[in-house]
């Protein structure tokens, strides 16, 4: 069955790490005929929340932005795919920014199918699970009936292109495959 696959990349480099390995993703979920949509969050203007709380009650936000769109998307995908290089041992603060921005319509996105895609320098995935358990905060606790079907971890990666030569690879373009 053809799932509509939704991947949220909030690398600020095009081909950067996390950036890549959502791309790898893609080509998966494409093989396995899926309709594929990416977001790079970096060419979005997506402001920060403000916390004014209209939105509890409207469902709509007050600022005037990309996101609006980028939520509709969302409530139309199957599948969402969470990608972010690591920073200081979490996600990075657009990726970060985009699920504040969520509010509006997290009600609403429900019995979702996520992955995760986290790169970092460093070389152990432990010292990932800050970001993992921040987005579970968010898809588990948020988001009803979401169900968690992967992590792909980009490990050892600094310079952009490192990620090429990782195992990495395969398993997200797999995961994609399998999704």
């Amino acid at each position: 069955m053809s799932k509509k696959v939704l991947i949220i990349s909030s690398s600020f480099r095009k081909g950067g790490n996390s950036d890549t390995l959502s791309d790898q993703f893609a080509l998966g979920a494409k093989e396995a005929g899926h309709q594929v949509s990416k977001i790079f969050l970096n060419d979005k203007h997506i402001g920060y929340c403000r916390g004014c709380g209209v939105c509890n009650t409207t469902h709509k936000c007050v600022q005037k932005d990309d996101m609006a769109e980028i939520l509709e998307q969302m409530l139309e995908a199957d599948v969402l795919v969470f990608a972010t290089p690591i920073y200081f041992y979490t996600m990075n603060g657009q990726m970060k920014t985009f699920i504040d921005r969520c509010v509006p319509k997290y009600e609403e996105i429900r019995n979702k199918d996520v992955y995760f895609i986290v790169a970092a320098a460093d070389s152990n995935p432990a010292n990932m699970q800050k970001a993992i358990e921040a987005f579970r905060g968010f898809t588990q606790d948020c988001l009803e009936g979401t169900k968690e079907k992967g992590i792909i971890y980009g490990v050892g990666a600094w310079q952009i292109g490192d990620i090429k030569s990782s195992p990495a690879m395969k398993q997200a373009y797999e995961a994609g495959k399998n999704a």
